[in-house]
């Protein structure tokens, strides 16, 4: 079986948004939501790190994140599912209430069902890649040794 979800107001799996309100410390700094640090960290060592970190909205981090007029770093195509595993990982393990609904997904299949996005999600047509929900399946896996 096969879980769907895309944006925060999903219920009950729209906790597994980037965009979900669960909020969390990684590397000495307070993040919103996964997407802050996410999109903050393609530009790690400049000032635009922290414009990122304070956009007031999930969608304010990410339009700024996508802004190729600002500096990406020069790795961050190497270093950006790991950025994701990092996040996600710590969201997990912040919020308990969300933590046990990834739980109990078992071992189904988690899908970003985004239209629009063929790396993260499934892509309008499902061929995309779903790195989102495989990273989703990753921290689930990780979660649960740690429970044993």
């Amino acid at each position: 079986m096969t879980i769907c979800f895309y944006i925060e107001r999903e219920k009950p799996y729209g906790c597994f948004s980037n965009f979900s309100a669960h909020g969390f410390l990684l590397d000495e700094l307070y993040w919103t939501t996964s997407e802050h640090y996410f999109q903050a960290q393609k530009f790690i060592g400049t000032l635009h790190l922290e414009q990122v970190r304070l956009t007031r909205t999930p969608k304010e981090a990410a339009t700024m994140g996508r802004n190729r007029s600002l500096p990406l770093r020069a790795n961050w195509e190497q270093v950006k599912d790991d950025v994701m595993r990092k996040a996600v990982l710590q969201k997990f393990k912040t919020h308990l209430e969300i933590r046990e609904i990834l739980l109990a997904t078992g071992d189904k299949v988690l899908v970003e069902n985004s239209p629009v996005d063929y790396y993260w999600g499934c892509g309008k047509d499902g061929s995309g890649k779903n790195k989102l929900g495989q990273i989703l399946m990753e921290v689930r896996g990780i979660l649960r040794n740690e429970i044993l």
